[in-house]
């Protein structure tokens, strides 16, 4: 859980500020041409880091889950069996869930990838990443999660937590993107969730059975990590190729 805005994170407290500022309405012109500016240089970091490091699985979930809760443990599982299966971890890259699917890939010798976002209220990046990606903007951030990975795994977490997978969600049901699969983990806590879609959503005709069947909820990292497998190497032709080299003329 976060804790007390301290002297050091002052200066994000300040850039929260422009990012308040931006999205209350129309600035000045200039104003705007420069924020356009910086959110592009923004997508252009992001493009240059993260390119090189797939395919990915994004685990989504809460900051705020300590080390000695289960789902700390679940997600660490997670990680460590994405890893074994050839994947690059990619989270948040804060604590709690976050920390603990990145600690898992790196024990099983795989890679971990955060794309971190500059908060008021700092969120140090976790310790068990190859790279992180610090971004202001969260929409920016949502982007990379998204555009690099192959599924995307979610265990219990808040309103990020739901604002993230809702969105992949949607993203798919408007085939913006391939129905890539979504994972949720812990059925105790998805349950409601899963009850509220199909008992009000489907029943009411505001989704369709399709829109239902987009996520899948499961209970062991086991049957996540299967159904990732099996649908990035048979859906999507994923191989075990070599990697794509870096290129000096682009100074990577």
């Amino acid at each position: 859980m976060a804790g007390p805005v301290t002297a050091t994170s002052q200066g994000q407290k300040t850039r929260g500020q422009g990012e308040r500022r931006f999205l209350s309405g129309p600035q000045d012109r200039g104003s705007e041409l420069l924020r356009l500016l910086r959110i592009s240089a923004e997508f252009i970091q992001g493009f240059r880091k993260l390119h090189l490091l797939g395919p990915c699985v994004t685990v989504f979930g809460s900051a705020r889950f300590a080390e000695s809760h289960p789902y700390y443990g679940l997600a660490r599982d997670v990680g460590r069996r994405l890893a074994e299966a050839g994947f690059t971890v990619m989270t948040g890259g804060g604590p709690g869930i976050m920390e603990a699917a990145s600690r898992g890939a790196k024990e099983a010798g795989g890679r971990a990838v955060g794309c971190n976002i500059e908060l008021p209220v700092e969120q140090k990046p976790n310790a068990y990443l190859d790279e992180c990606v610090d971004f202001r903007h969260f929409f920016v951030r949502k982007v990379m999660l998204v555009k690099y990975s192959y599924a995307f795994v979610v265990l219990p977490g808040g309103f990020g937590t739901l604002d993230e997978v809702f969105e992949t969600v949607t993203l798919i049901q408007t085939d913006k993107i391939r129905d890539f699969p979504i994972v949720l983990m812990a059925s105790d806590f998805w349950d409601p969730l899963i009850r509220f879609m199909r008992d009000t959503l489907l029943a009411r005709g505001t989704i369709d059975e399709a829109d239902f069947e987009l996520v899948k909820v499961v209970d062991s990292a086991e049957n996540a990590v299967a159904l990732i497998r099996d649908a990035a190497v048979r859906r999507f032709g994923l191989t075990y190729g070599p990697a794509a080299r870096r290129r000096r003329a682009l100074f990577e």
